[in-house]
């Protein structure tokens, strides 16, 4: 069962700032319906991969939105007045936690929603490198497995919140869950067939422990997590040195930081830059990643023919 708490604890000040922009959103929304006219409960995720589960699960039942937007890079997000109006007035606030959102709890602290860590009962991997050595590394949902486990808490938090919706949120989770199992299957036949010397996945952030744990694939990156020190000599360096001792045919980047670093390792190197990873975020619609599945099933395709050449 995910963790329920008090969140939001606010300064005078930070009252003082909901308070005056709920004045001006009353305002402005006076003779005019408004999101606040939809009855059911509202459910705020920290980001967008979070907010997609949720919307799988919930249904039409409850209405998601996700405080960051698509394309947002979550690790250092600067809320903005709107958001904290907006998690003032959720009924249910789920996180990703691991020390993933760090930006969240400096901003928010306590409010009358209930809250739920999705991530809660996963078997966590540290971080082994850097500022971060020995914390947990947060991007579990980057593994199929664990986006079950994603999946199970933020039913049981949906049901917590909102009983009578219980046979609706346990089928949706049964058949969400199904497709994530398959999507695991079809990542394993995808990338289980690459040959020994080609089983080294390399990318700028560490976000792919739990992937690569999975899938039996060496893993290497430029820093550990996303944080100010981004491509610094050493890092880039200890890549360049990794990427030519273990003749490693491609790197690769994800799509919300700076990628050339990166291509400073492909360069030098002469392995292929073979395309950004989405890790963080989805792509708005219609993009190559709109959902959770898709953004799995994109990764694959793009390590697989990043380590192949695209000839398998």
């Amino acid at each position: 069962m995910p963790n329920s708490r008090p969140l939001l604890r606010r300064s005078p000040v930070l009252v003082a700032v909901l308070a005056a922009f709920a004045l001006l959103a009353g305002a402005c929304g006076q003779g005019q319906d408004t999101v606040d006219d939809d009855p059911r409960p509202l459910v705020l995720a920290t980001f967008t991969v979070i907010a997609d589960m949720a919307r799988e699960v919930g249904g039409d039942r409850v209405r998601v939105e996700s405080i960051t937007r698509p394309g947002a890079e979550i690790h250092d997000y600067d809320p903005v007045p709107g958001d904290l109006v907006r998690g003032a007035g959720a009924d249910l606030v789920l996180d990703n936690g691991l020390g993933l959102e760090r930006w969240f709890e400096r901003f928010v602290d306590r409010s009358e929603a209930r809250s739920a860590t999705v991530s809660d009962g996963v078997e966590v991997l540290p971080i082994v490198a850097g500022e971060y050595r020995d914390r947990p590394n947060p991007h579990a949902w980057m593994s199929p497995v664990a986006g079950v486990r994603y999946v199970e808490n933020i039913r049981d938090a949906l049901i917590e919140l909102d009983p009578g919706g219980r046979d609706v949120y346990t089928a949706n989770a049964e058949r969400y869950a199904e497709q994530i199992r398959q999507v695991g299957e079809d990542l394993r036949a995808e990338l289980g067939a690459l040959p020994e010397t080609q089983r080294a996945l390399v990318t700028c952030e560490g976000a792919f422990s739990y992937l690569a744990r999975d899938l039996g694939l060496q893993e290497a990156y430029l820093w550990p997590v996303n944080s100010d020190a981004e491509g610094t000599p050493e890092q880039i360096a200890n890549t360049i040195a990794f990427v030519r001792d273990n003749a490693v045919p491609a790197v690769f980047c994800e799509s919300t930081v700076n990628d050339s670093a990166q291509r400073q390792v492909a360069a030098e190197t002469g392995a292929r830059f073979a395309g950004p990873l989405y890790v963080d975020s989805l792509s708005e619609e219609g993009g190559p990643v709109p959902s959770y599945l898709e953004l799995l099933r994109h990764d694959a395709r793009v390590i697989a023919d990043g380590l192949t050449g695209g000839v398998r």
